[in-house]
């Protein structure tokens, strides 16, 4: 039994990663010098860059979804190259799940080992004694072991808000 050949489309050459790669340049340089003007109550350049990054991220958005829409809208695409973007989308997602889980790891780490040995728990007293004389170990740390004090932060705040983006 013979196969049916289908042909394999593969795309042009296209300027819209460089765009993108300016864009992030322009909004990370943009919001660093945004967030530092306003610390200093200065009016500067920040702001203006930062939004110029902005559009011309939305604009990259825009012409590259555009450029998609307008291949898969001529035939151009295969059930192979179907395949091979949902297979990317997969890829991509797998690994967002697995990024998240080494922050989640390193948190767990943190929480559950790291602080109680260094608090000297189980049979882990000299650690205490040895390194950090006098650590209470404590979840969240009021006082590091370099004996800074700190202030929680609260669960409604920040960590809501990147919950809720997650």
């Amino acid at each position: 039994m013979q196969q049916e050949y289908q042909k394999y489309y593969v795309p042009a050459q296209s300027y819209w990663p460089i765009v993108g790669a300016i864009a992030l340049f322009l909004i990370a340089v943009g919001a660093g010098n945004f967030v530092i003007e306003a610390t200093r109550g200065e009016s500067g350049w920040g702001d203006n860059v930062l939004g110029a990054g902005i559009v011309m991220l939305l604009v990259m958005l825009f012409g590259w979804f555009k450029d998609q829409i307008n291949e898969s809208m001529s035939g151009l695409y295969s059930d192979q190259l179907g395949r091979s973007y949902r297979q990317g989308m997969s890829w991509f997602i797998f690994s967002e799940v697995m990024f998240f889980a080494a922050f989640f790891g390193a948190l767990f780490y943190a929480r559950m080992i790291a602080v109680p040995w260094l608090g000297g728990s189980s049979n882990n007293a000299m650690t205490n004694e040895v390194l950090w004389p006098g650590f209470q170990a404590m979840w969240p740390l009021v006082e590091t072991p370099g004996g800074i004090n700190t202030t929680p932060m609260s669960w409604a705040g920040l960590p809501t808000i990147n919950t809720i983006i997650l």
